[in-house]
């Protein structure tokens, strides 16, 4: 699977999750500025079960979260992001998400593992 086909909007997503067999994990981050932490993180998720969707703060909800700073994030866009996201081996699924919570995302995809 490329890429690409790795990212899906929220309802495609909850559809590939009711599909998916075995555990799903779920973690999310902003994920602007690519680092060894993060790469870390998405190895450690996965090997919490047996698939891993990440959800990515959209450029609007980052900008939202920065309150106080340059305003100056993110630096890179978030169709960028998410597909640095979902370049990586252990990611199987990517979701751009708006909202400044995660909250409504895991609600709707219900994964097993946080």
């Amino acid at each position: 699977m490329s890429t690409a086909e790795k990212i899906r909007a929220a309802e495609a997503a909850a559809r590939w999750r009711q599909r998916h067999r075995g555990p799903v994990v779920f973690t999310n981050g902003v994920f602007d500025l690519l680092h060894v932490g993060h790469v870390a993180l998405l190895e450690a998720a996965r090997a919490e079960g047996a698939a891993l969707i990440v959800g990515v703060n959209s450029d609007a909800s980052v900008r939202r979260l920065s309150k106080g700073s340059r305003g100056d994030r993110p630096l890179v866009p978030e169709r960028e992001r998410a597909r640095l996201v979902a370049a990586f081996e252990p990611v199987d699924c990517v979701v751009v998400f708006d909202e400044d919570s995660p909250l409504a995302l895991i609600e709707r995809l219900r994964p097993d593992v946080l």
